[in-house]
């Protein structure tokens, strides 16, 4: 074996059995102690301030279980040729009756009366478009059309031709929806929402219908962050001019609002400091650049029979906003595991002082070389037994 390869399982021997203690060395300096003390602060000021205050580290935490239930109220007029005059309340523009954690308010509607099942011509575009019955083949239909084509090619007007489709005739009017919008009253609306949380771990429930409101505050109040902060009935145009919209232009082509409720409690103070937070935003994405398909909107139809027992409907396409309600939330209680597992976390940054202090001695000191040769000391057990030997 060579010498030096002889040399190198040496040094590797030794340093596999080399074993490390810990040497106390005190360094009378100002710099190095200030240092010291400024990061020891740092320490102590981030596992007061940070993991005790700010982020209460000594608690043990639970997330929200929630239900909500809304009910709107609220009549408009509206009169149009289609309808005439005509009184809309809650059974008319809320659709469906009933959604989980959110509801919907008709805002805006385009009509088509009095439909048949019967043949029409389609309306004009460039697939409709024809000339000839060649044009049209018989029982053709995909999802763009409003029905099944016959074969013929009839007169849509006097300079246009169309191919004749099986639907519900007349065919709908692909027109914007009025602007201002029909149901423009919608915006005095009102609904109320009612929310109950609870915290399974630590058995504790709340309502957004605080303990001080009475059925008499109840009757007469609405939502207001200045007056009436606790209220948990909120007018549709507040919630919209919160959200920095206008409900009028909205409520044209309709769109979808957030309303937020958040319940942060802190469950070593007093019950009635657990209140919700409410925010409100627009959640649908309103691009001045990308206008295409805006707002909310959807279909139904009115059925009934005539005289003579024909089906007739009437389609409405909707245009409305859509309330979405989500529920945010977390609860703390003081738990001793938390408290210490966060405390120990804490202190053990402490390891990392004289890890700097270290670092700044051996590196930036005058006299690093003194410090170097005073930590570290090395003594061979050989050695010591050779000197033992008289």
């Amino acid at each position: 074996m060579a010498a030096s390869d002889k040399n190198c399982c040496v040094s590797l021997t030794r340093c596999f059995f080399d074993y490390s203690t810990p040497k106390t060395l005190v360094i009378r300096s100002k710099t190095v102690g200030a240092i010291n003390r400024l990061c020891q602060a740092l320490v102590i000021a981030y596992i007061i301030g940070y993991v005790c205050v700010w982020k209460k580290g000594y608690q043990d935490t639970d997330t929200v279980i929630s239900s909500v239930t809304t009910k709107v109220k609220g009549i408009a007029l509206t009169n149009t040729s289609d309808l005439g005059t005509r009184i809309w309340d809650v059974a008319d523009y809320i659709i469906p009756p009933q959604e989980e954690n959110s509801f919907f308010v008709l805002t805006n509607l385009n009509i088509t009366p009095n439909q048949t099942q019967s043949h029409c011509p389609e309306n004009p575009g460039p697939e409709s478009s024809c000339s000839s019955d060649q044009d049209c083949k018989k029982g053709f239909r995909n999802g763009r059309l409003s029905g099944v084509r016959t074969g013929r090619c009839v007169h849509f007007s006097e300079r246009i031709k169309t191919c004749e489709v099986l639907a519900w005739c007349p065919l709908e009017k692909y027109d914007e929806p009025p602007d201002p919008p029909m149901l423009a009253e919608a915006e005095n609306f009102t609904v109320l929402i009612k929310n109950s949380v609870r915290y399974p771990k630590f058995n504790f429930s709340r309502r957004n219908i605080l303990p001080h409101i009475n059925s008499t505050y109840l009757s007469k109040c609405v939502f207001s962050r200045d007056t009436d902060p606790d209220c948990p009935i909120f007018r549709l145009r507040d919630i919209v001019a919160e959200a920095g919209e206008d409900f009028q232009a909205m409520a044209v082509h309709g769109g979808v609002m957030g309303v937020q409720i958040r319940w942060d409690c802190d469950l070593d103070m007093p019950a009635n400091w657990c209140v919700p937070r409410y925010t409100f935003r627009r959640l649908d994405n309103k691009d001045p650049e990308n206008n295409v398909a805006p707002g909310y909107n959807f279909r139904f139809a009115k059925y009934y029979k005539s005289s003579n027992g024909e089906e007739i409907r009437t389609l409405i396409k909707g245009y409305g906003i859509r309330f979405d309600i989500m529920v945010f939330g977390k609860a703390g209680k003081f738990n001793v595991v938390p408290t210490l597992l966060n405390i120990g976390a804490g202190l053990g940054l402490m390891g990392l002082v004289t890890v700097v202090c270290d670092w700044f001695v051996l590196v930036f000191m005058r006299k690093r070389h003194l410090y170097r040769e005073r930590k570290y000391s090395y003594v061979d057990d050989f050695q010591l037994l050779s000197n033992e030997v008289p």
